[in-house]
């Protein structure tokens, strides 16, 4: 059902950045082709493919402990909005996919969850930067 006017919905490629428990603060990060050596240098340990997702400490727990679905939508009613794909319409989904083990996941697809205690300080620092990002939930955080 459309949440202030639209269904929403994302691609593979921005599929991790929800493989997180409703609500789990997050900060992500990686280069792109405007990302300067030095960032990935220091943000990413020289690898340009290296892509890295933190979350607060005490949100782990609930990581292993999560079971999260992912729905497959029909594309017809689907316009792209910035990252995301909107729909005005209620959309029955094709297909409910359980994800399994977060972390696994997050292993599998080569990208480094770690956890910092203080996220908004982390979240700061790399909008200084070069890097491309995605901050999602932020509010959430312990400092909010």
């Amino acid at each position: 059902m459309p949440r202030e006017g639209k269904v929403w919905a994302i691609d593979t490629r921005h599929l991790p950045l929800y493989w997180f428990p409703r609500d789990c603060p997050r900060a992500t990060f990686w280069a792109n082709d405007e990302t300067t050596d030095e960032d990935v240098d220091a943000w990413l340990a020289g690898d340009r493919a290296r892509r890295v997702h933190a979350i607060e400490p005490a949100w782990l727990g609930r990581m292993r402990a999560t079971t999260l679905y992912a729905y497959r939508m029909p594309e017809a009613t689907f316009v792209l909005e910035d990252r995301f794909f909107v729909s005005p319409k209620t959309v029955d989904a094709l297909e409910r996919v359980e994800l399994g083990d977060l972390l696994q996941l997050h292993a599998d697809a080569g990208i480094e969850l770690r956890t910092e205690p203080d996220l908004l300080a982390l979240w700061r620092c790399v909008l200084a930067t070069t890097l491309d990002y995605s901050g999602i939930r932020l509010r959430n955080t312990a400092a909010a």
